[in-house]
């Protein structure tokens, strides 16, 4: 049980909290755990479900209520933000079906929907139904492909302090190119104004 010890202790409440915040990684956490006996496959897809659908209410409300909050301000201005109003306002039921499918769109959905005239009512229906069908999926995910995963763990166990070690360099060097790029968009904007002056 080395990747999953540390659930162990908190079980159900770990995954639904983890299911709020990391989606998909914890709904195929708590399928692993339900394959290991853990948890029963129903605790398991009841739990993620749970987590899931709290997450997306308080999204929700957020954007209802506090519209002219900075948290939801800066939600606004994100790319993905625009396109969850267009698929909303366009297929509004369909759309809160399926919006925890679509890559980057996840978190600023619930948001984006609040601020538009969909009634919290319709939204929480829809959105019981889609969380149990997307925690039902990747659930089975997890405890049909649970065997290879224990394989998996077992066999990088003898690396693990390696892994700890090399897990940090990729994501300090793409921090480092964020940082070098963002400094040249700056450069060429400087550049760009100057000319513009001249």
């Amino acid at each position: 049980m080395a990747g999953f010890d540390h659930l162990l202790e908190y079980g159900a409440w770990a995954i639904a909290l983890g299911a709020g915040f990391e989606g998909e990684t914890a709904a195929i956490a708590g399928g692993v755990m339900a394959h290991r006996g853990v948890l029963t496959p129903v605790e398991a897809w009841l739990a993620i479900a749970f987590g899931a659908l709290v997450a997306d209410e308080l999204f929700f409300l957020l954007g209802r209520r506090f519209r002219d909050r900075p948290f939801v301000q800066r939600a606004r201005q994100k790319p993905a933000f625009a396109k969850a109003i267009g698929f909303v306002e366009r297929y509004p039921n369909a759309y809160v079906l399926l919006f925890r499918f679509l890559y980057g769109l996840r978190m600023v959905s619930p948001i984006a929907i609040g601020l538009t005239r969909m009634r919290w009512r319709r939204f929480a229906t829809l959105n019981v139904i889609a969380a149990l069908i997307w925690s039902a999926i990747f659930v089975t995910i997890g405890y049909l492909f649970g065997p290879a995963v224990d394989r998996l763990l077992a066999s990088l166990a003898p690396y693990k302090t390696e892994l700890m070690i090399a897990f940090p360099i990729p994501g300090t060097c793409f921090l480092i190119w964020l940082w070098w790029r963002k400094r040249r968009e700056k450069r060429r904007a400087a550049l760009v104004s100057i000319e513009a002056e001249a």
